[in-house]
């Protein structure tokens, strides 16, 4: 089985997120196993079962019924080697019987090359097997992933979810294909040792019983000694390189240059490195002093051996060849004891790498496709609140309360309000990015709770502040609206963005790279590239949360026009701060403290003098303050 470790941080919660664990062998070769706590915490709040764990091996049951055939056959085969060994010495050569010898010689040529092929066979098998289940788990666990609410990911450190499908995952490979075949292995290569020793000599084997305890006491002693200097030297060196992720990633290398931090960067650097070298010795030598230990106990451990065969008392008319065979068979009896002895561990070690699987496969999905869902073809667009109130899970307040509106198709919907006012909740409600704890919202009179979510999603598109592009090339980022596009439907697409031209003037057109989170392009030059993806999903409703909020005057006018290219004959959703670019809109609604305080058009509401009125008087003094900045 496997185990786990956390390099300097108790495991958190999974609602909260905790560090990444990353998946190793439950104590190395003559390295002792330890139940780690984590993997105890981990169990006690989520308990597994083993019938389920079973569940997933069960369609691979003739597979691992062979893989196990496989390891008891190699080794009943092996056991034969020492008994042709005990033949050669003491009857082939001494009585120089040539036949005897090339049947012998050939036999041991052909257990040898029996258990390589029956290796290699049993390596395809269970690897195959352990390959199978991964990716069963890690298709099921990213596809259970994918459908979370966005809280979800809100709660939990993107760390986390990596380790649960890389690090976990891979985890369950080691079970099968290493792990539980090593057990298996180390069973029938310790019992089959120990009946071929006892038909070998019943005296050297009560010796043996006698004087390996002990040898593997202190080979545990000494390796746990190396654990923990390991362990040490492993926590520096995750340190290390979370120094390195943090100061040499694009935002931390700007951070730095910005900050002028990167002489004190350095200098901390090289503190965590030195630190390094004293671990790095200490963890040398008590290496060292594990191989040392463990050569010392495989040579005393024949030498007993060969002094109770030479005694009298002990000997009882011992031939070489037995001896030699015996020897032999013993010398392969202490690392397989040894892993039979930290099975216990690395069970709880397993079985809570399957807890920690099946803690997020057993998430609830909150937004998920109705049972029933609605036909949603040929959609018109006409959005409606009715009555919607939401409140976030553990808010102690609604962040919307008993909002009503209405958008014609093809009707343009403005959200105003101060920072905080429930607009960009309200809208988020429309794609089901949250659902309504109260009310509905429709589009064409149904529900949006009752649609297919990939029905919505092909209806509704969103256009936010922060457009995240993928590391990849231009075309890639826009195809991930829209895999089958072809490449005149993506420069149209650009075209009517106004990011052809951009793109263009890319040393490899849109053949080139974005770089990491889209750092080649500018703010405005990435919000084109949404448009443009937007453009190719072609929605009937579009959704423009705050999309030129962060960008200059110059840009802003650029991606308002690519905007208003897109909302052409589309129901729009505006969230401004800037109340210029809405000031057209069929419905302007005010919202504050996730209410409606007033809707209207703009002539309308500047009418009326209330909150639509003094937001537009002080947006007009803070432009004429801008203005009269730069103009001094």
């Amino acid at each position: 089985m496997t185990s786990t470790q956390t390099s300097g941080a108790r495991r958190a919660p999974a609602a909260t997120g905790g560090p990444s664990r990353s998946p190793r062998p439950a104590g190395g070769r003559g390295e002792p196993a330890r139940r780690d706590p984590a993997d105890v915490a981990q169990l006690a709040e989520h308990p597994v079962s083993y019938r389920r764990i079973g569940g997933l091996f069960a369609p691979h049951v003739r597979r691992l019924f062979v893989v196990v055939s496989l390891i008891v056959s190699s080794s009943a085969i092996g056991l034969a080697t020492p008994f042709l060994t005990r033949e050669i010495i003491d009857h082939a050569l001494p009585n120089q019987d040539v036949a005897l010898l090339l049947r012998c010689v050939g036999l041991l040529i052909a257990v040898a090359a029996a258990t390589a092929v029956i290796g290699v066979l049993q390596t395809w098998l269970a690897t195959g097997v352990g390959q199978r289940i991964m990716h069963d788990l890690r298709t099921r666990l990213f596809a259970h992933l994918q459908r979370q609410d966005l809280g979800f990911f809100t709660r939990t450190r993107a760390g986390e979810v990596t380790s649960r499908l890389t690090n976990d995952i891979a985890g369950v490979q080691g079970v099968v294909t290493s792990s539980a075949t090593s057990a298996a292995a180390n069973v029938t290569t310790v019992v089959g040792s120990l009946v071929a020793m006892l038909a070998l000599s019943w005296r050297l084997t009560l010796i043996s019983l006698v004087v390996v305890p002990p040898a593997i006491w202190v080979s545990r002693k000494v390796a746990h000694m190396r654990r923990e200097v390991t362990a040490r030297r492993q926590t520096a060196l995750a340190d290390l390189h979370g120094q390195i992720d943090e100061s040499l990633s694009i935002s931390g290398i700007t951070l730095a240059k910005t900050l002028g931090s990167g002489p004190a960067l350095a200098d901390r650097f090289t503190t965590t490195s030195r630190g390094m070298y004293a671990l790095e010795v200490a963890a040398q030598l008590a290496g060292r002093w594990r191989m040392a230990t463990m050569s010392i106990i495989f040579a005393a451990i024949p030498a007993l051996l060969y002094l109770a065969a030479g005694l009298p008392a002990t000997s009882a008319g011992m031939t070489i060849g037995t001896l030699v065979a015996f020897t032999a068979l013993q010398g392969g009896l202490f690392r397989p004891l040894m892993g039979l002895l930290d099975v216990g561990v690395q069970l709880t070690a397993s079985t809570a790498l399957f807890s920690r699987l099946f803690e997020h496969l057993d998430l609830p999905v909150l937004i998920d496709d109705p049972t029933d869902p609605v036909p949603f073809a040929d959609v018109r667009g006409e959005v409606a609140f009715d009555d919607v109130t939401f409140r976030y899970p553990g808010a102690e307040t609604d962040a919307v309360s008993g909002v009503t509106l209405r958008v014609p198709a093809g009707g343009h919907l403005a959200l105003v309000g101060a920072t905080g006012s429930g607009k960009t909740t309200l809208s988020s409600l429309v794609p089901r990015l949250h659902d309504v704890t109260s009310g509905a919202v429709r589009i064409d009179g149904v529900d949006v709770r009752d649609v297919a979510l990939a029905d919505l999603a092909a209806a509704v598109g969103v256009v936010s502040q922060e457009s995240y592009l993928l590391h990849a090339s231009v075309a890639d980022n826009l195809r991930a609206a829209r895999p089958d596009a072809t490449d005149a439907e993506i420069e149209a697409a650009a075209r009517a963005a106004r990011l052809h031209d951009v793109v263009m003037a890319l040393p490899e057109g849109y053949d080139t790279l974005v770089g990491a989170r889209g750092h080649r392009f500018s703010g405005g030059e990435r919000q084109r590239v949404a448009i443009a993806r937007t453009l190719l999903r072609d929605p009937r409703v579009l959704v423009l949360d705050e999309a030129t909020s962060a960008l200059d005057n110059t840009t802003e006018r650029a991606v308002q026009e690519a905007l208003d290219v897109v909302a052409r004959g589309r129901t729009t959703i505006t969230i401004a701060h800037r109340l210029t670019t809405v000031r057209d809109a069929d419905v302007i609604a005010v919202l504050d403290g996730g209410e409606v305080l007033e809707q209207g058009t703009h002539t309308e509401l500047l009418a009326a003098g209330g909150a639509y009125a003094r937001l537009w008087r002080d947006a007009g003094a803070v432009e004429q303050s801008v203005d009269s900045t730069l103009a001094a």
